[in-house]
């Protein structure tokens, strides 16, 4: 199938004659943007309010880690299911669907009080916050497909920037609001959003598909073969090594700037800050960096740069070279999971996406852990070089599957069209 053009695409015809419709390629791709600065902005909301809802369910440190292991135990499930679900209902119908839950659990952990309470609707959320991951990420791949431009990066960028006005916001209403009265508001605001971008996902369904009218009922996934499936483990082991360097930077950056470099605690603070600015640069540029490095140059070079980053940020000995060593890390990381990804969905459809993002979610949640161990055995400086160790091993192992196919053999016509070079 020839290229696309990149504002619209002809829909197939419903079957009553006529010309078809314009397909606006462009509308859904500033709803799927939309769909992606909501969810981190939801997100970063509650997760500035973990403070004050421990305070007021009166968990302790270990039973509030435990409650907060809802988030990530619904969200690991739910994300298998939701790559099915996608193939047989649609993403885009999916999408709308996860946000509007996600809007309405939100409010549900400042309703608690006990670490058990929080525990169970935090597996609500978990679920939300999962499908609605898997779903967007899918309708993504399927769209940057139509597209013919490697674009996922964006809606990566949305997502960093929705998690940082989230958190700002937060931060600014933490002191006046309660931890209620914020909630509660974000879910009127996620569901007014949901309400202006929802419709043209659910009037339009996935480009992926242009050859199956209205009428007609989704086929049945082709069976993928042992070597496909390999590939899409394999890049969702490469999206694994990136968000264990987010989880550990989010959770574990500040205090080693606090702790052993002296830093006042407002610096050591913006050390995160400059992590997360970063990688919003990044993924801003990442578009333009794939069309002219390609998919297998820039997970290399994305690699490389956030290993001899986080060497840095790691190893420095002063704050100011540690920021320094924090922020090329971000720039580093900024688009390795937006290709793992893309590369996954390209491969799998629906069920990549859900593989490769449950990898890399498990990653996010293996970090900081992991990081806490190696910190009480060794140091906190030398357990943020794994920070390092994790992506070279992304450059390698993008390195070691450049000749993977773009695509797979069963994907479907406009998956087929991706533009973006491996090389």
């Amino acid at each position: 199938m020839p290229l696309l053009n990149k504002r619209t695409r002809t829909a197939a015809p419903g079957g009553h004659g006529g010309d078809p419709a314009p397909y606006p390629l462009s509308r859904l791709r500033i709803a799927l943007t939309v769909f992606f600065g909501l969810d981190g902005f939801l997100f970063a909301g509650w997760v500035v309010r973990i403070p004050a809802i421990k305070q007021q369910t009166g968990a302790s440190a270990s039973d509030l880690g435990l409650a907060l292991l809802g988030v990530s135990a619904g969200a690991v499930v739910t994300m298998t299911l939701t790559g099915r679900l996608c193939r047989r209902f649609g993403s885009h119908p999916l999408t709308v669907v996860a946000a509007v839950l996600m809007c309405l659990s939100i409010a549900l952990p400042a309703q608690t009080h006990s670490a058990l309470a929080l525990g169970l609707v935090l597996l609500v959320f978990g679920a939300a916050y999962g499908g609605i991951n898997v779903a967007m990420n899918s309708a993504a791949v399927d769209l940057v497909a139509a597209l013919g431009r490697p674009v996922m990066p964006s809606f990566h960028a949305a997502f960093s920037l929705g998690g940082m006005i989230g958190a700002g916001l937060g931060g600014l209403v933490a002191a006046g609001l309660s931890p209620a009265a914020h909630l509660f508001a974000l879910t009127g605001i996620g569901l007014l959003v949901t309400a202006a971008a929802g419709p043209v996902l659910l009037r339009h369904r996935s480009p992926a598909h242009p050859e199956r009218t209205a009428h007609e009922a989704p086929a049945a996934p082709a069976r993928l073969s042992g070597r496909t499936r390999r590939l899409v483990a394999v890049f969702g082991v490469i999206a694994l090594c990136t968000a264990y360097g987010e989880g550990a930077l989010a959770d574990w950056g500040a205090l080693h700037l606090e702790q052993d470099l002296r830093a006042h605690p407002g610096l050591a603070a913006a050390g995160y800050s400059m992590f997360a600015l970063a990688m919003t640069a990044g993924r801003l540029s990442g578009t333009a960096l794939l069309e002219r490095l390609g998919q297998t140059r820039t997970l290399v070079a994305g690699g490389a740069t956030a290993a001899a980053g986080m060497l840095l940020g790691a190893l420095a000995p002063t704050v100011w070279l540690a920021l320094l060593g924090f922020a090329v890390t971000g720039l580093g990381l900024a688009n390795i999971f937006p290709v793992a990804v893309a590369r996954a969905g390209a491969l799998a459809g629906p069920g990549g996406v859900a593989a490769a993002s449950t990898l890399g979610y498990g990653g996010m949640l293996l970090g900081p852990p992991a990081i806490g161990f190696l910190a009480d055995w060794f140091s906190l400086p030398l357990a943020l070089t794994t920070v390092a160790a994790l992506a070279g091993s992304a450059a390698v192992i993008g390195y070691a599957v450049r000749r993977a196919p773009v695509t797979s053999p069963v994907a479907s016509p406009a998956t087929s069209a991706v533009a973006s070079p491996v090389e």
